[in-house]
């Protein structure tokens, strides 16, 4: 175990299962005090339970970052327990399938900007306004996906869009911020051994036969090698990256 984040305190959007989580509990087991934050309180909390059970330290907070109110009142829970906000993850978004574009319905549409797009957008503005005031400033990993700036896929016009959009949000406020102590960098998973990548009625051995002749690894990616690789862009590692795009999909885009 290494403790590259050790007194630092790390924020972790939709921390209650898939990548959020296992981020989350890649930062406590390297010694950083974590705030799991999302919508649902039990898996918060199933969250919370499992860093504290391996003796990290960490808060649940229920936010809803498509509002500004909710943004700033995680940044504000973060600081009061733990003194700073050293590193942000905003991992929070959702996926509706819903077919060609034409008809796509309006709501899933809407539902995908407002949590994809304008909650990174309110997050990034509340970590940000922190951070700054900070003399060691901080890092934030903003997850896109491979689906957007990188490929497409039939039936997720929609969500390739509301994806491709915090890839560009991203590069751009990294510049915009980056002379502010902030330095800003994004991960683009793709299909990852997530309830997400599970079609309808689809077993986990269906998906793992599906994606063996799909993705040019053979394989999905773990949830665990997707925080690895989110911890090494908020590390003191990767101090020269800023605005970078990492593309984790096993081949698919290229």
């Amino acid at each position: 175990m290494t403790t590259r984040f050790s007194g630092r305190t790390a924020l972790v959007t939709g921390a209650g299962s898939g990548i959020g989580r296992a981020t989350a509990l890649a930062f406590a087991a390297e010694g950083a005090h974590v705030v799991a934050a999302g919508r649902r309180a039990a898996p918060l909390d199933e969250t919370v339970a499992l860093i504290e059970g391996r003796g990290g330290k960490a808060l649940a907070v229920r936010a809803d970052i498509s509002r500004a109110d909710d943004a700033e009142a995680l940044v504000r829970a973060a600081v009061d327990r733990f003194g700073s906000l050293d590193v942000a993850v905003n991992n929070a978004g959702v996926l509706r399938a819903g077919g060609p574009l034409a008809d796509f319905p309006e709501t899933d549409w809407r539902a995908q900007l407002d949590i994809n797009v304008t909650g990174v957008f309110l997050a990034l503005q509340a970590e940000i306004r922190q951070m700054r005031t900070q003399p060691s400033g901080g890092a934030i990993v903003n997850v896109a996906s491979n689906i957007g700036a990188h490929t497409h896929v039939p039936g997720l016009a929609a969500y390739a869009a509301s994806k491709a959009a915090v890839t560009a949000l991203s590069r751009a406020a990294a510049l915009d911020h980056v002379r502010d102590g902030v330095r800003i960098t994004v991960v683009s998973p793709g299909a990852t051994a997530t309830a997400m990548s599970l079609r309808p009625g689809e077993t986990e051995a269906e998906r793992a036969d599906r994606v063996r002749d799909a993705l040019p690894l053979g394989r999905l990616s773990d949830p665990a090698e997707v925080a690895a690789a989110i911890l090494y862009l908020a590390s003191d590692d990767a101090a020269p990256l800023v605005g970078t795009d990492l593309v984790i999909d096993g081949g698919a885009a290229l």
